[in-house]
């Protein structure tokens, strides 16, 4: 893993980024800079747009922080494995936590899906990609997980590509041994779903359609009933541990 300067602030910045580019910054990134972090001109920070990599920028500006000018990179681009979060959205703040949280977990997209018993119809797709990106900014992730408009639960599976491993988590699975299941499905190639249902759990008609999906694994989370937060970060660090980029493994 390449070294991260953790003491350095680190901004996302939605242009080319290139040794001698300067890049303009909106009034938000202005604002961040001068008078949440108090830097100013000739000062150092850190930025990534997912593509180019990590980069040392110079502040420039008289009164305030108006642009950056590209030094060195820093770390090249890396690739998330491709892991996509399958989520029925939850409220407000434990929402944002799971945004926050998938992308710090190595997610490489967030799928909100709306099922029988989801408790929000609408989701804020604005405000997701935002958490994903303070996430990455404050975590040194190079890669920004893709942010995907929320569709029913039907139409997500109409639509996804039968050769990805769909980990389904459910509640109501006998439990059994999580890590020895999904070993078994290392060796498989094609990107891994996890999906993650609401509060009050699939409905039957979901879970027997679930069920006839190509490639599904089942799995128990435990002997415990987990909050759906909670579900997604247990079924994240499993993946991650035993298929994903914590072992070197290629998704």
């Amino acid at each position: 893993m390449a070294e991260f300067n953790f003491r350095s602030p680190r901004l996302f910045v939605d242009a080319a980024l290139a040794a001698g580019r300067t890049v303009e910054l909106d009034r938000n990134q202005s604002n961040y800079l001068g008078n949440v972090l108090r830097r100013a001109a000739g000062e150092t920070v850190l930025v990534f747009n997912g593509r180019d990599g990590e980069w040392q920028a110079v502040i420039a500006g008289r009164k305030r922080p108006d642009s950056l000018s590209i030094q060195g990179r820093t770390r090249p681009q890396d690739r998330l494995p491709d892991l996509a979060y399958v989520f029925a959205p939850l409220k407000h703040a434990r929402l944002d936590y799971m945004v926050q949280k998938a992308v710090e977990m190595g997610a490489s997209s967030l799928q909100p899906v709306l099922t029988r018993f989801t408790q929000v119809n609408r989701v804020n797709s604005e405000r997701m990609r935002a958490n994903a990106i303070e996430a990455a900014e404050q975590c040194g992730i190079l890669s920004l997980a893709a942010v995907a408009a929320p569709v029913t639960l039907d139409h997500y599976l109409e639509q996804r590509e039968a050769r990805r491993l769909l980990v389904f988590c459910d509640e109501a699975a006998a439990t059994a041994d999580p890590w020895q299941a999904l070993r078994s499905e290392r060796a498989a190639s094609g990107g891994i779903d996890i999906l993650i249902g609401p509060e009050g759990g699939f409905a039957e008609e979901e879970r027997g359609i679930l069920l006839r999906q190509p490639r599904t694994l089942r799995l128990s989370l435990g002997p415990r009933v987990l909050r759906a937060d909670t579900a997604g970060v247990a079924a994240l660090a499993l993946v991650q541990a035993v298929l994903g980029d914590w072992t070197g493994s290629d998704l």
